[in-house]
């Protein structure tokens, strides 16, 4: 039996479809916002307790989403959270914006897809859209998903609609919110397809339909597996021009003023956040079921996860040419989220920082405004609860080196300067300036 999206698409445009999103993070909870703002009653789901009290006293627990948007939707009684997944045949859209880790082995970690899709199967109702926007490899949709939903005695095509639209959230960006940026949909079957375009296309400025859920999935894996290959190129270079006494900020700066056949990417103490140092993993994985080598992504990401080693050998270096050994050296890192102006710290290239400093008998401390105490994570679980130190520059002044991982806008970085005995900076905070003091050294 074909099921026919006429009816969803019209409950989509008369505003009568009630949304439903599982995982109220980065993604979910901007997601679910965008929804409520454009007239959408939203039941948001997640495991998290405090998460769910906050939403519903109408609080935010993300830096840059100010508290007003979540309490005037609460307010006006289109926003609300729950753990309840006996509560998922309220809604008529169901969007999945769920963790996909890796596991211990740098294999694809589907355990959130595959618990959350159990938890809400046995409460499914004919006519509801399923979607999964989370990042993983191509046939997740539809050989692991599809199987679990099936599971309960639905079938999609024939009685619930299926499709893949990867996130393209970009935290504290701007520029691009999530209703500015372009939504890729890949739907099971035609009607799974037409019933997530005509969801996405209240919020979003433009749909992009591609062929299948399997497209769909790898046009977000080739997003980030780009983002990961040029960085790891600018990294690489990074480390030969520095030999060579070459700036390679100044190099691209002036490359990138070619108009054409140029893009500009820029080197760092390595790669964070959830997206870049894990996708193209999904993809080297699957990719072996096929027998086909991924020797150009593995190599990508072998130089970019090298490149704490290297932070941690410059700041050596530095720390000797003042006769000091990185043994018993006291040193503050700036900056434990993954990316300027968040308070996200999912695989942030500061944990390999602290961990391989304090590996070599460095005392290490940080300071980030925006990340006041680390959080539980699965591979640095030894520093859940160090908490960042205050912003005292007669404080910093007693540290051996201050080492720029993650450059926040608003630190005083002259003051900075000013207190600081050395710095080693990754993210070119000081610019090609020479500091007065020869005080600053680019990693």
């Amino acid at each position: 039996m074909e099921l026919d999206p006429k009816l969803f698409i019209d409950r989509i445009a008369s505003r009568e479809a009630k949304i439903g999103v599982i995982g109220l993070g980065y993604v979910g909870l901007p997601l679910i916002l965008e929804f409520c703002e454009k007239g959408f009653p939203a039941l948001g789901f997640d495991v998290d307790p405090p998460k769910i009290e906050k939403l519903n006293s109408g609080k935010s627990y993300i830096t840059y989403l100010p508290s007003e948007r979540i309490a005037r939707q609460v307010d006006e009684g289109r926003l609300e959270a729950t753990d309840d997944f006996s509560r998922i045949g309220e809604v008529d859209a169901i969007i999945i914006c769920v963790p996909t880790p890796l596991t211990g082995h740098r294999e694809p970690d589907l355990g959130f897809i595959r618990k959350t899709a159990e938890s809400f199967t046995p409460h499914l109702k004919p006519g509801q859209l399923i979607v999964l926007e989370s990042t993983t490899y191509p046939g997740t949709t539809d050989e692991v998903l599809r199987t679990i939903v099936e599971s309960g005695g639905l079938k999609c095509g024939e009685e619930l609609f299926l499709a893949y639209s990867p996130e393209r959230e970009d935290p504290g960006n701007p520029n691009f919110s999530t209703g500015t940026i372009p939504k890729v949909v890949g739907g099971l079957d035609e009607a799974s397809l037409a019933a997530a375009e005509a969801l996405y296309q209240q919020i979003v400025v433009e749909t992009v339909p591609v062929s299948s859920t399997r497209a769909a999935e790898a046009v977000k894996l080739t997003e980030n597996i780009f983002r990961s290959v040029n960085i790891a190129l600018v990294n690489e270079m990074k480390v030969i021009y520095a030999k060579m006494d070459i700036d390679v900020w100044e190099v691209i700066d002036a490359a990138k003023t070619k108009p054409f056949g140029y893009m500009p990417f820029y080197p760092g103490p390595g790669l964070g956040g959830h997206c870049i140092p894990i996708d193209p993993f999904y993809l080297t994985w699957k990719a072996r079921e096929y027998g086909v080598p991924t020797k150009f992504i593995e190599l990508a990401g072998e130089i970019n996860t090298a490149m704490p080693a290297y932070v941690i050998q410059v700041m050596a270096d530095v720390l000797n040419e003042r006769e000091k050994s990185l043994k018993g050296s006291r040193i503050l890192i700036i900056g434990l989220a993954y990316k300027r102006d968040v308070g996200d710290a999912r695989e942030s290239p500061s944990f390999p920082l602290i961990h391989g400093l304090m590996a070599k008998g460095a005392d290490v401390d940080y300071y980030d405004p925006f990340v006041e105490e680390i959080p539980a994570t699965r591979e640095h679980s030894r520093f859940k609860g160090k908490r960042s130190i205050e912003w005292n520059t007669a404080e910093i002044g007693k540290y051996d080196a201050v080492l720029i991982s993650t450059d926040h806008n608003n630190i005083d970085y002259d003051a900075l300067l000013e207190a600081a005995q050395v710095i080693v900076d990754t993210r070119n905070r000081f610019g090609s300036a020479k500091d007065k003091d020869g005080k600053v050294f680019k990693a």
